[in-house]
């Protein structure tokens, strides 16, 4: 892997002193000089749109629903619903009056509706790849359940306190990779690792570690540039205290906002891991160093995630517990090189904060066994219609078969001939632009236009 810089040298290159007109000699002279511009990064810059991670977005918006309405399904008897209580029950979930039909009807790979044989009523009920689905991810939420203990330890560990509510852990669950019942499966279950302090109310329980472990106390990006280094060697000085920067398209660079990112990457900070009350923050320095140290600590929390991407409302949950400023979004648009903030989902309300790094044309560069389960969902609601209809002719083409043709074709063997719980390519339309289509050019564009400090192989 390689880390480096990319520079313009024409910014440092003295101006050719080729001749000006008289009067505009004259205006020079007799004119105030400017003053010159801050090399800090300004305080407050607008969000500049990457619409790869918006059309991410838009598709877990689609989920997000879908999930719902599953959860739904579930709770009922037998794991079905009558389609004229439809509406009454999808209330409760912010639909509204005669929308939720429409909306099963939208995603016959996930739902389906059926007309019960005896009682001449239609039912709606999760189809076969719908439940393999739902099975994957639990497997997969079980079998990583270790690795969710060494990042809530490792959360845990970030609290400028040595301890962190209950209750926050619990909002952000999903983001983690914990179970549902995490409080009994993974902080009771082991007592070696955790200790709740109980009380009356569920927000005010908190958890602590029984024992620091020094060996969980290193960064992401200090695993990355230890490689560098090992690389590089005394040539890879320059990283020391640098983050991965990849700004997104359209992003305007001028010369000053170079400089300053420049000199930002090499301001010393202390790390996430590290305790800080009792060091001196009056000076200029220290309060520097602790705005990186903020950067670093976001940077981690997102490392710390599932998908590395968690919501801006998420992370304030944790502000004071961490030493976070209190205008985070403001705070994270000034580093729009390292995270990328979208606003898509529930009307704008929503504000979902990416980790740059760690994505690369709509996916994960290092997937796990969790968010590939998770991200089947998604291929089931993107996939077309029309693969479900041919799937219903083939089962009541099949239904016409004799007895002793029954064994070559039916349901089980048109929902399993398509590859990964999805049709071949043809059939995918739309799911390129989630799974495999072009996402911003976050890792192809931008190192002969941006300042990057890029990670290669």
């Amino acid at each position: 892997m390689h880390i480096f810089f990319a520079y313009s040298s024409k910014f440092f290159k003295p101006k050719s002193k080729s001749l000006q007109p008289i009067s505009l000699l004259l205006f020079n002279l007799t004119s105030t000089r400017p003053m010159s511009q801050s090399t800090s990064i300004p305080k407050k810059m607008e969000r500049v749109r990457d619409h790869g991670y918006d059309n991410y977005m838009e598709v877990e918006k689609k989920t997000r629903k879908v999930v719902k309405f599953q959860d739904l399904i579930l709770s009922q008897p037998n794991q079905i619903i009558q389609a004229s209580r439809l509406d009454l029950l999808a209330r409760r979930l912010g639909f509204k009056q005669h929308e939720a039909g429409a909306f099963v009807l939208r995603f016959p790979h996930v739902f389906e509706i059926y007309e019960h044989p005896v009682q001449r009523i239609l039912y709606c009920r999760l189809t076969r790849k719908a439940h393999l689905q739902i099975d994957q991810e639990k497997r997969a939420l079980t079998a990583q359940i270790p690795d969710a203990v060494t990042r809530l330890r490792k959360l845990v560990m970030m609290s400028n306190t040595g301890r962190i509510r209950l209750e926050h852990v619990r909002i952000a669950r999903y983001e983690f990779g914990l179970p549902d019942d995490f409080e009994y499966s993974v902080i009771l279950q082991y007592p070696e690792y955790f200790r709740l302090f109980d009380a009356d109310e569920t927000r005010k329980k908190y958890i602590e570690l029984v024992e620091k472990d020094p060996s969980l106390a290193v960064c992401a990006i200090e695993k990355l540039r230890e490689i560098e280094y090992r690389e590089k060697g005394i040539d890879a000085e320059d990283i020391r205290f640098s983050f991965i920067v990849n700004f997104p398209p359209g992003f305007k660079i001028g010369k000053y906002y170079r400089i300053a990112v420049w000199k930002w990457q090499r301001v010393p900070y202390w790390s996430p891991y590290e305790d800080v009350s009792g060091y001196d923050m009056r000076s200029l320095e220290a309060q520097k160093r602790m705005e990186k140290r903020a950067v670093a600590v976001i940077h981690e929390l997102l490392n710390l995630t599932v998908e590395k991407k968690i919501t801006l409302e998420r992370i304030a949950h944790f502000r004071m517990a961490m030493n976070l400023p209190k205008k985070l979004k403001e705070f994270l648009l000034q580093h729009q090189g390292i995270f990328y903030i979208s606003t898509r989902g529930n009307h704008g309300k929503l504000h979902t904060v990416f980790l740059r790094e760690a994505y690369r044309k709509g996916e994960l560069i290092e997937p796990n066994d969790l968010y590939l389960a998770r991200r089947k969902l998604a291929e089931l609601v993107l996939m077309s219609p029309r693969k479900a209809k041919m799937d219903s002719e083939l089962v009541s083409y099949h239904r016409d078969w004799g007895d002793d043709e029954k064994g070559f074709i039916g349901r089980d063997h048109v929902e399993n001939a398509f590859e990964d719980f999805g049709g071949g390519k043809d059939d995918r339309q739309g799911s390129d632009s989630y799974l495999g289509g072009d996402y911003g050019s976050d890792a192809d564009d931008g190192c002969d236009k941006t300042m990057d400090v890029h990670l290669t192989d």
